[in-house]
């Protein structure tokens, strides 16, 4: 993936969610009469400005895409004139302060239920729910799954894809939660299972939390389909039909096993041992060293044997009517909120690591891994992302909206504003809160660039 992709793929989704964000106050700020003077989308030196009308908002693009801001009128900022004063955002009631302010982050959290409601209509494409062999001991191990099991309901809820399935899985493991499972093995039959998570260890959320549990999809068996011409599979030896029985003495139960013990030792000799007609053989082979994403990876060239009818039933399309669709997206969005609260308090109170905290080099990772995936996996990342964006701006530091609302509910309780001195520190406290948040999130965009 190149780096100009994700670049694009970055400053798009910042674009789409700066203007979103920005645009909320912009319009309910019109609504209520308050005059806006300039509209930006990112800070620093202006790339383009225009104003479409005589006194109207100026409209601008500026040098540093971070960010945005609706500047409006204001006699705290400057004089205003008498004939305009009644457009001045500091002279509405507290309640149109309070609904402009808002505006921002609910204009977030409006655009994702817009994206959760078009692709539930129009359909996502996931793997079912069926599960690869457990770990040994695991707590899925221990809860008696099995390969092929496919999850049908947790907690007596129905579920229908993987992503459905981790999501809920995830967040029953955050509340240490003990779950009910519905499961249909590989003949049909149907069994009732219990994973007991209350004291699932919330140390590595930054990884795959479910993949800890246990839970992962089913993926092929270790069996060759066909070997690239010329490739390093070829030359050593391997056809359609082996079965990749262990590579240096560890055994190899599924493809994926064996596509980590390839891509992990670029360059290194590998003792097969394969499974051919009715007896076993053994071959050496050296994967070829590779660059992927800055780190070098192994390869041999080889692809597995994939039945077509195993292959269907391992996926599904998962789609809504219209109405159905607008709840469920609503519902996502307002558990996704919650969620991303509840990681935020489990940080503070030193439950969940702070190394989940993302900064804007992960952010353009992933943007750009989804935009590589395709139209669907990019607009999902745009909606969790928004969301994040919309609960951020929401907590009651000073300078972020969540700031400015608790000034003005501390007013509405009150019944008088608060002191300008009482801004002005919490002016200081918010940007000392923000900047130490920028320079740890930086802080692990550097450690995963170095750990790969």
């Amino acid at each position: 993936m190149s780096l100009v992709f994700t670049l694009v793929a970055f400053i798009v989704a910042l674009g789409v969610l700066i203007v979103v964000h920005e645009y909320g106050h912009y319009l309910v700020a019109r609504l209520c009469g308050v005059k806006v003077l300039r509209f930006s989308v990112g800070f620093g030196k202006a790339l383009y400005a225009r104003r479409f009308s005589p006194g109207g908002t100026q409209w601008v693009i500026a040098a540093l895409p971070f960010g945005g801001y609706v500047k409006m009128l204001d006699e705290r900022e400057g004089p205003v004139g008498s004939d305009e004063r009644h457009r001045a955002f500091n002279r509405q009631n507290v309640w149109k302060r309070i609904a402009i302010v808002s505006a921002g982050p609910l204009a977030n959290f409006l655009l994702a239920i817009v994206l959760y409601w078009g692709l539930f209509v129009s359909g996502v494409p996931d793997a079912r729910p069926t599960l690869a062999a457990p770990a040994p001991g695991s707590i899925a191990a221990q809860a008696g799954l099995a390969r092929g099991d496919t999850l049908l309901r947790i907690n007596d809820e129905p579920v229908q894809g993987w992503q459905e399935a981790r999501w809920r899985l995830l967040q029953l493991a955050i509340a240490h939660a003990q779950v009910e499972l519905e499961v249909q093995d590989r003949a049909g039959h149907l069994s009732q299972k219990t994973l007991d998570l209350r004291q699932f260890a919330l140390e590595g959320l930054e990884g795959d939390p479910v993949g800890r549990i246990g839970l992962r999809l089913y993926r092929p068996d270790p069996v060759i389909g066909r070997t690239l011409p010329g490739s390093v599979a070829e030359r050593a030896g391997l056809g359609p039909g082996d079965r990749i029985l262990a590579v240096d003495g560890r055994p190899i139960a599924t493809w994926d096993e064996f596509v980590i013990a390839v891509r992990s030792r670029p360059g290194e000799a590998l003792r097969v041992r394969v499974a051919r007609s009715a007896a076993d053989s053994e071959l050496t082979l050296t994967p070829e060293p590779v660059s992927e994403r800055g780190r070098t990876i192994g390869r041999i060239g080889a692809e597995p044997r994939i039945d077509g009818e195993e292959m269907k039933n391992l996926f599904t399309m998962v789609r809504h009517g219209p109405a159905v669709a607008l709840a469920l997206a609503a519902a996502k969005t307002w558990e996704t909120s919650v969620f991303t609260l509840k990681m935020i308090g489990k940080m503070l109170v030193g439950e969940v690591s702070w190394r989940n905290l993302s900064g804007p080099v992960t952010i353009a990772d992933y943007a750009g891994q989804s935009a590589q995936a395709g139209w669907t996996s990019y607009l999902v990342f745009l909606a969790i992302i928004s969301i994040s964006l919309g609960v951020l701006n929401l907590l009651p530091i000073p300078l972020l909206d969540g700031g400015h609302l608790l000034y003005y509910i501390v007013e509405v309780v009150k019944g008088r504003p608060v002191s300008e001195k009482a801004m002005e520190l919490g002016q200081r406290v918010g940007l000392a809160v923000l900047l130490f948040l920028m320079a740890f999130a930086f802080y692990n965009d550097i450690n995963r660039l170095i750990a790969g």
